[in-house]
């Protein structure tokens, strides 16, 4: 693989797709080349059989630093079709995505873990949305999904100040599902998408789906939204198998 390449994909375990943003002389900012490449990668993870998690990070001790502002002028906003910036903030990805974030996770880059299903993130990275201070918004997700994440009002001091979050702190209001040591959050992400794959991929995929399209309804709506989703799973034959596996204390032999 081309060290050259934005966005760097491996598979270093069976089923996980490892997506590596690789501009590190710019914190892996985002401009419409890297942004495509992302889409492709992420077109890779939902269309692949094999592939049943995946992971996003950042070379170079960085996760993101956002969109490219260099490249703005002349690119604009780096998104792909209807997927939003970098293919991913406005995406409706089926598998599980986790973002590992070591050092700077800014702006844009922000929006992407906000974006994940999970975050694992050392103890020295930090987040901030920083918009107000460069006349933009955090239009792709940053406005919409940090006031759900972390207290009202720390959500709008980042947003109206562009004060920083650092990762404990931000592990402490639960954005953050892992806080390690430096160097170690890609570790720990390796784990977390173990753990998920420990577990039946259709109903991993059908829960995952639940929570995208019932979040803010009332309890009636979400009901009529979920049930069809829900009730043919229990029809499975991975559902019989997890009830045969409970009763005979043994694992699941999930088909993959």
């Amino acid at each position: 693989m081309d060290s050259h390449d934005p966005v760097q994909v491996t598979e270093p375990h069976p089923g996980v797709l490892l997506i590596t943003l690789n501009r590190p002389h710019v914190r892996n900012a985002i401009d419409q080349a890297l942004a495509d490449a992302m889409g492709t990668a992420l077109a890779r993870l939902e269309d692949d059989p094999g592939l049943s998690v995946g992971i996003l990070t950042g070379a170079g001790g960085h996760f993101c630093s956002g969109m490219d502002l260099k490249a703005f002028p002349t690119e604009g906003v780096p998104v792909v079709a209807d997927r939003g910036l970098a293919g991913l903030t406005r995406a409706r990805l089926r598998k599980p995505l986790i973002a590992a974030v070591e050092g700077a996770a800014v702006a844009g880059g922000f929006e992407l873990a906000l974006a994940c299903d999970l975050i694992t993130a050392a103890d020295t990275a930090f987040f901030a949305l920083p918009e107000v201070a460069r006349g933009l918004v955090a239009a792709e997700g940053g406005a919409i999904r940090l006031p759900g994440r972390v207290p009202y009002h720390v959500a709008m001091e980042m947003l109206l100040t562009a004060a920083p979050l650092p990762a404990p702190d931000a592990a402490r209001y639960g954005l953050v599902n892992q806080l390690t040591r430096e160097g170690q959050a890609l570790d720990a992400a390796l784990a977390l998408a173990g753990r998920v794959q420990a577990h039946s991929r259709e109903a991993v995929h059908v829960t995952k789906q639940i929570v995208q399209d019932t979040r803010g309804l009332d309890d009636h709506t979400a009901y009529t939204v979920q049930d069809p989703l829900s009730t043919p799973v229990f029809d499975t034959t991975e559902a019989t198998e997890g009830a045969h596996a409970f009763t005979q204390k043994r694992p699941p032999a999930w088909q993959r």
